[in-house]
């Protein structure tokens, strides 16, 4: 029997990205500001974000190493996995007692009722990699990213004459989404009647997997350690970058073929095309940037999941040391709650870079991501 409800979400999360990695992108300081990236993402992220910015970099710039970022977002609005974590200790003691303690039968049912009804638990979380070489003749870099998204939803017995027959009838159904990419970007500068424009592209290949399992209330503990249904594809982006002093005007459209993949329990996920619109005033010492989402993303098509996001975030910079940063974000399809973010950069000698962020919606909407990465 389970101790922790959340164990499941984490240990799939984990688990499923060890092998590779896209809508979620964990990364230190793109995450702290709001998660916008598509006008104002380093070099080295760029290809998580607009595969154009990696033609934008420093003139010291050479190679930059990122390895790794990860990060964790959580929604779980009726605080379901700390109710089925109290309701799995009181089974427990139930049990014990010899299934005869009118006390605990009590408790359990006043769990159940809790759970009776609540929404879906969500858990998405993620890792990335990146080596980038920069070039005023055509940058390169090759990346990998994944992720996992977790949905549980409770259903709670309401026939049986006795708590027993209750917990013993409710279910916790688990749909999870695992996404794998790696890519190639490329991208370079232009000067277009006296403008200057950044282009890139990305071919990657792609790898969509399905989980799902269904237990009892009682034994919540379930690591999915294979997927039921599997796609591999091939994909790219495409992003553009126009350039006026300290001013930028951006477009990245994400995975161009739109993919599905439907699982064993006949639930299908959705990749469509998603096009975002970024500007950002980008200056040495400070950086303020905008990203709206021009197309929604459907996820998984029985499910009312959909999101769209605007984003606006900014960044201070106290000589390329240390970096202070802090955004806000708000789903226009109000799926997820409105989140404040913010974090912190360190960047001794401008070589070593830790990047660390945090998010939050309500008690029951968090997020941490965090990043290392190396340029030289």
């Amino acid at each position: 029997m389970s101790k922790n409800g959340i164990s499941l979400g984490l240990a799939l999360a984990f688990t499923s990205l060890a092998s590779t990695a896209a809508s979620y992108a964990p990364d230190g300081r793109s995450n702290a500001m709001g998660n916008i990236g598509v006008a104002t993402a380093d070099y080295l992220v760029a290809p998580l974000y607009n595969p154009a910015l990696l033609a934008v970099f420093h003139k010291s710039d050479d190679i930059g190493i990122l390895l790794p970022a990860i990060g964790v977002n959580a929604k779980d609005a009726d605080s379901s996995l700390e109710t089925i974590t109290d309701l799995q200790d009181t089974i427990e003691e139930f049990e014990n007692s010899g299934y005869n303690n009118p006390g605990f039968e009590a408790d359990i049912n006043n769990y159940l009722n809790e759970l009776d009804g609540n929404a879906p638990v969500n858990i998405t979380a993620g890792v990335a990699f990146a080596i980038a070489i920069p070039s005023n003749n055509v940058s390169v870099s090759i990346y990998g990213r994944g992720y996992v998204e977790v949905i549980s939803r409770i259903h709670v017995d309401n026939a049986s004459g006795t708590a027993q027959g209750r917990y013993e009838a409710s279910t916790v159904e688990v749909t999870g989404f695992g996404y794998s990419e790696l890519g190639v970007a490329l991208a370079k500068k232009y000067t277009i009647y006296g403008e200057s424009f950044s282009f890139g592209v990305t071919p990657k290949y792609q790898i969509l997997q399905t989980y799902s399992d269904i237990t009892t209330v009682s034994d919540f503990d379930v690591e999915l350690d294979e997927s039921d249904a599997e796609v591999t594809a091939f994909n790219f982006d495409l992003g553009a970058v126009w350039m006026k002093n300290n001013y930028r005007v951006a477009l990245a459209i994400k995975d161009v073929l739109a993919q599905e993949i439907q699982s064993t329990t006949n639930k299908t996920y959705e990749m469509t095309p998603q096009a975002t619109l970024g500007l950002a005033y980008a200056a040495e010492y400070f950086t303020f940037g905008v990203d709206v989402d021009l197309t929604e993303q459907t996820r998984y098509v029985d499910v009312d999941d959909n999101t769209q996001f605007a984003r606006v975030g900014v960044e201070v910079n106290a000589w390329h040391w240390a970096q202070l940063r802090a955004g806000f974000e708000h789903d226009m399809q109000d799926t997820m709650e409105d989140s404040l973010t913010a974090g912190i950069g360190i960047s001794p000698f401008g070589t070593l870079n830790l990047d660390v962020a945090g998010s939050y919606g309500s008690d029951n909407q968090v997020g941490a991501s965090a990043s290392l990465s190396f340029t030289f």
